[in-house]
């Protein structure tokens, strides 16, 4: 089996926190704005860490799909509507990864692109990182203070956050968070033709570009970037399935629609995640809290913004660092530059759209114009 041999140490459960600032914020906005059950919400996650951990045996992440999960916090999405998206787009990737049309689409994808995506990206969550520590200027300024030191000391850094954070949770004093009870399977008795059409115009669309773009062919390039000959198996077609796979078993019961991600394993790695021994650390996290949900879910929407952006920070200067930015032609800039920026102003498809365009631009020039590069 590729991958590595899990590692239980201290580093390892530093990494396993590493994501918490990217899973923290869609997550409480799901349950506490959104009204998702937590308890399978949780859950979901538990078992999705669980099973990524086990097939991957590297920190390979999970994460909310982020325009479905961003789309319930600021609309009024019904259950029916949550649970039919994830098994959509559960049954979608499973065809992508099946056929092996993915592999195919990842490979005609050009170095400066992927160099682009990855920096617009890291730019992105850097941009989302600075908005929720400005919040907060004074506690974001001491938590990159401790995580510098930590850094210094070789200390758990993600941890001395995490504990740091839901201490200040703990004694700010607000009153707990009533989660409601599981869903059930009620909704595949009750789909009419008008749900699938809104559901499949609404959310899936607008998260089927984001999902193939960062969460599967971007990931398996960072894998491969970070992990090197481990992570060969890390491929588009295995996230397909994988994530398509857990969407289709666990949304109908209330899970929220979850993907892998480039910015969790550069946030995972980037805190000491080293093998899938942080994924099934995270999973039996992830079970205690739904153990006690009313608890966990009132201490989660408390958590200061300005920790969870400094984490999501760290995450997105890993992100954006690719050798890929050093290592490319002069005239590849340009494709960097405009891929990078469409993904900031618009998203990744979009950027991948553009970054396209741009690269058949400058093959055309150097065939018309040829230029001398090193």
């Amino acid at each position: 089996m590729t991958g590595v041999r899990h590692r239980w140490t201290l580093s390892e459960f530093n990494g396993a926190l590493g994501d918490t600032g990217t899973l923290l914020p869609l997550v409480i906005g799901a349950i506490t704005v959104g009204g998702l059950s937590a308890t399978p919400v949780l859950i979901g996650f538990a078992i999705a860490y669980l099973l990524t951990g086990l097939v991957y045996r590297l920190p390979v992440p999970v994460q909310p799909m982020k325009a479905i999960a961003a789309l319930i916090v600021v609309g009024e999405i019904s259950p029916d509507a949550v649970a039919l998206s994830g098994v959509m787009m559960g049954a979608v990737l499973v065809i992508l990864g099946a056929t092996g049309a993915i592999n195919r689409l990842a490979r005609l994808v050009p170095r400066s692109i992927i160099a682009g995506l990855r920096l617009g990206l890291g730019a992105s969550l850097a941009w989302v990182a600075t908005g929720l520590m400005m919040g907060e200027f004074g506690l974001a300024t001491a938590s990159l203070a401790l995580l510098t030191i930590a850094r210094i000391v070789k200390a758990p850094s993600a941890l001395l956050l995490l504990v740091a954070g839901f201490g200040i949770a703990a004694f700010s004093g607000a009153s707990t968070v009533h989660v409601e009870g599981p869903q059930t399977l009620l909704w595949i008795l009750s789909l009419d033709l008008s749900l699938v059409s809104d559901t499949l115009t609404d959310l899936v669309l607008p998260q089927l570009a984001l999902t193939l773009t960062n969460a599967v062919i971007l990931t398996a390039l960072v894998a491969g970037d970070l992990f090197g000959n481990n992570a060969a198996h890390v491929t588009p077609r295995r996230l397909c399935l994988t994530s398509g796979a857990m969407n289709c078993a666990l949304a109908p019961f209330g899970a929220l629609p979850m993907c892998h991600g480039a910015g969790g394993l550069a946030a995972h790695h980037a805190f000491g995640a080293r093998s899938g021994a942080a994924a099934l650390m995270m999973a039996c996290l992830l079970v205690l809290a739904a153990l006690a949900a009313d608890t966990s879910t009132s201490l989660l929407s408390r958590f200061p913004d300005s920790v969870l952006g400094v984490m999501l920070l760290v995450a997105a200067i890993e992100l954006a660092k690719d050798r890929r930015l050093t290592d490319s032609r002069p005239s590849c800039y340009p494709v960097i530059a405009i891929t990078a920026l469409t993904c900031v102003v618009l998203d990744p498809f979009a950027g991948l759209l553009a970054g396209t365009v741009t690269e058949v631009l400058r093959k055309l020039v150097l065939r018309l114009i040829p230029l001398r590069e090193p």
